[in-house]
């Protein structure tokens, strides 16, 4: 068993070598001050290494839950304390206080192996003490300001990055004096983290933005980015001409996100829904409304089709001649080009349903075409006859 006290070094280095109430630090020669900046860094891996080697040892859950949360709280308890010396005038010189600053850094880096290590065995959801949230909202700070720094040649990718930096910083603002957890400051950390990585790495994507697709992971569920990611699905749609396109175009963005990956155990705001299922309820209201606008054109469309049909019925005119000599007329319209149009078909199509007979108020344009070529003699002399009664009619005019 283990019995040795792991954070003894930097323990008394905190509360006892640079404690103004209890030590001398004037004493302190440049060697000393030396050796404390560069003893840090071992003391940090050796720390680490021992937390790990005690955790394996152990055999129940509830043995290591106690043991990890007593490095933490011991980790936390130095970091206020040695913010507190940070504050008496002994130790503001400049050497003094960049040792100060690097037993700092050296206990955040501690904290943050423990949390992401073995985030289950704490209670992330804890109010986190004042120094803290100081050293990580410093930390946090220094993260936006080189991701702020990191320009990509995707337009949309930048403008998705601003929304995350304006967010957190918002975040940081809004919670300035309201409790904060944990949870809530590593997940800044993590993701702020995640995203220079992914910069970094210019992996590429299928459908969405490989910063799209690590925010839907972590469940970056922000108000703005919500509305930035819609929007753009929007306006794929405004590309297409007919509703089918555009019900087409966003089934597929449909698919392509029901396939992205969405943690429910973390978020970026806890107080509101995961961001997978808000924007899955945004798109099947989305579908089911073109579809039902689809729906109601093509009933519109019917509808208009009808009353078109009902006006044409009755205001036919009436053609003293049989349909077989009106095909013969109407044959020879068109073969002459005294009548043009596309093709003969067309030419009965156009004019047919606007005539009737005596004996027949509806026609059928392709019975009165068809007949057009099967013309009897008496029916041509009929057809002939009719055309010179027209002739002398306008001689006579």
């Amino acid at each position: 068993m283990i019995t040795i006290y792991p954070l003894e070094w930097i323990d008394s280095l905190i509360l006892l070598t640079l404690n103004p109430n209890k030590s001398n630090i004037g004493n302190l020669s440049q060697s000393d001050l030396v050796f404390i900046t560069e003893n840090l860094s071992r003391e940090s891996h050796k720390i680490q290494i021992q937390m790990k080697n005690e955790i394996f040892a152990l055999q129940k859950k509830r043995q290591i839950r106690l043991l990890v949360r007593k490095y933490h709280s011991t980790l936390v308890y130095l970091l206020d304390n040695i913010i507190e010396n940070q504050n008496n005038e002994a130790l503001k010189g400049g050497f003094f206080l960049r040792i100060s600053e690097s037993i700092i850094n050296t206990l955040d880096d501690l904290l943050y192996f423990i949390e992401n290590r073995y985030p289950n065995y704490l209670n992330l959801d804890e109010r986190v003490p004042v120094p803290y949230l100081l050293v990580s909202r410093k930390e946090i700070l220094l993260k936006i300001g080189r991701l702020s720094k990191k320009k990509t040649t995707i337009t949309d990718t930048n403008q998705v990055l601003q929304i995350v930096i304006d967010a957190i910083t918002v975040s940081n603002q809004i919670n300035a004096g309201n409790k904060i957890t944990y949870r809530e400051v590593l997940y800044q950390k993590e993701l702020l983290k995640k995203l220079e990585m992914q910069l970094a790495s210019e992996s590429k994507s299928n459908f969405y933005s490989a910063v799209d697709e690590l925010l839907i992971e972590v469940n970056f569920n922000d108000s703005f980015y919500i509305s930035h990611f819609i929007k753009n699905i929007v306006n794929r749609l405004k590309c297409q001409e007919t509703l089918a396109d555009k019900i087409g175009e966003l089934l597929f963005c449909y698919k392509e996100f029901s396939q992205l990956s969405s943690s429910e155990r973390i978020a970026f705001d806890p107080s509101k829904q995961n961001i997978n299922f808000m924007l899955e309820n945004w798109f099947k209201h989305e579908i089911k409304y073109l579809e039902r606008k689809k729906q109601l054109s093509a009933e519109f469309d019917e509808n208009n089709a009808a009353s078109e049909s009902m006006q044409i019925g009755e205001d036919k005119v009436e053609c003293t001649l049989s349909t077989d000599q009106m095909a013969l007329i109407l044959r020879a319209g068109d073969e002459s080009r005294v009548l043009k149009a596309k093709s003969m078909s067309l030419v009965f199509k156009t004019i047919v349903p606007f005539l009737s007979t005596p004996f027949k108020k509806n026609l059928s344009y392709q019975s009165v075409r068809s007949k057009s070529y099967n013309a009897e003699d008496r029916d041509k002399e009929i057809a002939i006859q009719t055309l010179k009664k027209i002739i002398e009619k306008i001689k006579s005019y």
